[in-house]
């Protein structure tokens, strides 16, 4: 093989923590093969057996919090007490699967004319997942679980980043007893995942990570006629009206856009802020940021830990001075540390506007585009100008205004109002317009991978 292998680096100390060999063309095609023969056994299951493996998923992400917890930040630089958070929300997906799946699954009647009609919801095959590096453990188990619980097979191909997380949750996946194989690990190239998306037995693909990425792989199984799901990339604006509590959207935008490091497509990004509370918002957000301690992850005094690796650190930077070289003005951070980590401050910006990448772009890193708007209604059209539209927020203490607002007018599939939250297992989580299409979460993500049979008897 020519290719580099995979390495895995802690960005606390920009040391290589594991190096892995690239699968062969042949292993990764037996890894697909593996995953669906044992599909082939695993579809016969009844659904309350496979929701007792999902239960007992749940119980040994629990068992191997501290083990796992701890991987996933030595690999990626989140805070340690987001790694074990992130683990316990893991496993209430598998919780929360195993109690309802069955009963969402179960065959629904229709009454006909002449005849009975029966829907049944029926595994499609092995169903491969494209995931990125900023939450190891959930990014994995949001899609598989649902597979899984469905009857599917699942393949992962991870970030590189955290290739050791994909292979910790497999074991986690047997040692709970899902058979050998079911769910797969790839450790391939780009081109090579191009070849599992054309492989004949894999039957449906998802993917979480940029918009340009998601179109590439959007066309590539296409081409193939295959059912894609995609959770792309945001920019999420967080509106705070004239009427909002102003105490508690400060310190829930600041929470919003810090969480994570900055590096989550749900961070809260954009703040668009009316005219009349503006100042305020900008002074006391700009505390807070100016507040944000960096340092190790692993310490609890640490508020903000290092990017994911260097080149994420760089691009973060030169969207904000390609922002600030269009107008943007500086009012926290701004500035690399020196030292060792792969850190950068939380960053807010002002004067944010149309042509800077602060305020058309996804900037993945801790860095806040504090926007003014005339007024509710000029909040609203400029949040909805971006051609993303993933979450988003309202501040307001005019609740079914707001609510109002953002069934009928806030063009993106999540909105939270007078909170910042990233998501729950019985809440559809996904997007529209260049932040994706299709749900995880909830009755509507469970059956993305499904096949809905009509089956119609003669009375």
């Amino acid at each position: 093989m020519t290719d580099k292998p995979l390495q895995t680096v802690n960005p606390l100390t920009e040391k290589v923590l594991e190096t892995y060999a690239i699968m062969s063309d042949e292993a990764a095609m037996d890894v697909v093969q593996q995953s669906h023969d044992a599909f082939l056994e695993w579809r016969l299951k009844s659904l309350e057996e496979r929701a007792s493996v999902i239960s007992a998923i749940g119980a040994e992400l629990r068992k191997r919090k501290e083990e796992f917890a701890q991987l996933m930040t030595d690999e990626v630089g989140k805070l340690l007490s987001d790694s074990r958070n992130e683990i316990e929300l893991c496993a209430s997906i598998c919780d929360y699967t195993a109690k309802n799946g069955p009963g969402m699954l179960a065959d629904e009647e229709r009454e006909l004319p002449k005849a009975r009609g029966l829907i049944t919801y029926a595994p499609l095959g092995v169903i491969y997942g494209i995931q990125p590096w900023n939450f190891p453990c959930y990014q994995a188990i949001r899609y598989s679980i649902s597979s899984l619980m469905v009857g599917n097979g699942v393949l992962l191909k991870h970030a590189e980043n955290c290739t050791g997380s994909g292979l910790m949750l497999r074991d986690i996946y047997e040692a709970a007893g899902l058979p050998e194989g079911l769910f797969g690990v790839l450790l391939i190239t780009h081109d090579q995942s191009d070849k599992i998306i054309e492989h004949r037995l894999v039957r449906g693909v998802t993917l979480t990570g940029s918009d340009k990425a998601g179109r590439a792989v959007a066309q590539k199984a296409a081409s193939v006629s295959k059912k894609t799901v995609l959770e792309l990339g945001s920019n999420d604006a967080y509106l705070v009206f004239d009427d909002a509590d102003l105490d508690l959207a400060i310190k829930a935008c600041a929470r919003g856009r810090l969480f994570n490091n900055g590096q989550t497509c749900v961070n809260a990004k954009r703040f668009i802020v009316t005219e009349k509370n503006y100042d305020a918002f900008v002074e006391g957000y700009a505390a807070i940021f100016k507040d944000a301690t960096m340092g190790d992850p692993n310490d609890e005094a640490t508020k903000l830990g290092p990017l994911v690796s260097c080149s994420q650190r760089d691009q973060v930077h030169s969207q904000v001075e390609k922002s600030v070289a269009k107008g943007a003005k500086i009012v926290a951070g701004g500035k690399i540390p020196e030292g060792e980590g792969w850190f950068y401050p939380a960053t807010a910006l002002v004067d944010v506007a149309p042509g800077q990448p602060a305020y058309d772009d996804e900037i993945f890193g801790p860095v806040a585009a504090i926007i003014k708007a005339k007024d509710d209604e000029d909040a609203m059209r400029i949040a909805n100008e971006s051609r993303y539209g993933l979450g988003g927020g309202i501040f307001s203490k005019n609740v079914e205004r707001a609510v109002k607002m953002a069934a009928t007018h806030f063009d993106t599939g999540m909105v939270n109002i007078n909170t910042y939250t990233i998501a729950s297992p019985s809440m559809p989580f996904g997007g529209v317009k260049d932040s994706g299409y299709g749900r995880e979460h909830g009755e509507v993500g469970l059956k993305e991978f499904v096949n809905v049979k009509s089956i119609t008897i003669a009375s």
